[in-house]
């Protein structure tokens, strides 16, 4: 049977990147895409916005990855040859406020979700990690052999700790095929801007406060440190399109298929490129013609000083290569900022 004729359970699908993942696998010929969601930092909206793009929609799940009789149901009614696992709670400074929920909800669930994934397939298994897993790096780029270092941030803990639970139990032939992504800043839209990053409530990343500060919504911007030893004082970081995300999940879906390896491998995705957060602003700015209020603020706990990627491990084995510029990246969320707005989508 081909891989697109098979069930793919997508954790975490009606998020971010999970909802453009969704999308580039149907737009791939993906038939029968289960995804599973709680909601506690997404919204069901989305999956009407999926089905826009692509004209249909996967089998819709609620419920959380650590609930064990809802896994073993999903596990033995779909089988499915795949797992997508976005589902985990994703913002640095939160982590540092709430430390023990973000244990809870990203390691302690999975590892239930684990137990029910295994208890009686092995299905290829893609684990959405984070270039968090570095910590404050020593030398840059960093590629797969960088040594992680202590993380910075109890996001990044749990990163550290997911892959590692991983390939341990890859290791000891306890699953089947592991791949992670290791993501770096994954920021834009859907290319005509009718599907995006959709916060509930204050944004935490990046883009959405941009794009919110342009909209109006916010009064200004804060950019959280000056003092950083970069070149302008503000931390560096690799934003990548969220669409060039996506394919890569599809293309790490197909090639562990067919790769069958008993070990864990490991994937950077990122542009290679370093932009601050201030050459980020006026990227956006230059973009859009739009003049952003903003003022500098205090470090936040938790960031890294700079991080950007070296993925030619992805170009070589999966044929990954970005195709969005930063230009994109930029006009692309403004568009779906402005489709939130016009649509009168909730925010």
């Amino acid at each position: 049977m081909a891989l697109q004729d098979a069930y793919i359970l997508v954790t975490g699908g009606a998020g971010y990147i999970g909802s453009h993942t969704l999308v580039t696998l149907m737009e791939k010929g993906f038939r029968h895409l289960i995804s599973l969601d709680n909601y506690s930092t997404s919204r069901p909206d989305s999956y009407a916005l999926v089905e826009k793009i692509t004209g249909s929609r996967p089998v819709v799940v609620e419920g959380a990855v650590g609930d064990r009789a809802l896994i073993r149901h999903l596990m033995d009614t779909y089988k499915p040859a795949g797992v997508i696992h976005f589902a985990a709670w994703k913002a640095v400074g939160e982590s540092m406020e709430k430390p023990f929920l973000y244990l809870e909800n990203n390691i302690s669930q999975m590892q239930v979700f684990l137990e029910e994934v295994y208890r009686q397939h092995k299905p290829v298994f893609i684990f959405s990690s984070s270039c968090t897993v570095y910590g404050e790096v020593q030398q840059l780029p960093v590629d797969e052999t960088t040594p992680r270092r202590p993380a910075n941030s109890v996001y990044g803990l749990t990163k550290q700790m997911g892959e590692d639970l991983l390939e341990g139990l890859c290791r000891m032939g306890f699953t089947g095929p592991v791949v992670a992504l290791r993501y770096f800043n994954p920021v834009g839209a859907y290319p005509d801007g009718t599907l995006g990053e959709w916060p509930i409530g204050k944004p935490n990343n990046l883009l959405p406060i941009i794009c919110q500060t342009a909209a109006g919504r916010l009064q200004e911007l804060t950019i959280h440190g000056q003092d950083y030893p970069t070149r302008d004082g503000t931390c560096i970081r690799d934003y990548v399109h969220v669409m060039d995300i996506a394919e890569a999940h599809v293309l790490a879906l197909e090639y562990a298929t067919k790769a069958a390896s008993d070990r864990m491998e490991i994937f950077n995705l990122g542009t290679g490129s370093g932009v601050s957060v201030l050459e980020a602003v006026h990227a956006f700015e230059a973009a859009n013609g739009i003049k952003l209020p903003w003022r500098m603020g205090p470090r936040r706990p938790g960031d890294v000083t700079a991080v950007y990627s070296n993925s030619r491990k992805a170009a070589e084995i999966l044929s990954w290569k970005p195709r969005y510029t930063l230009h994109d990246m930029m006009r692309s969320a403004w568009l779906w900022q402005q489709y939130l707005e016009n649509q009168k989508l909730p925010l």
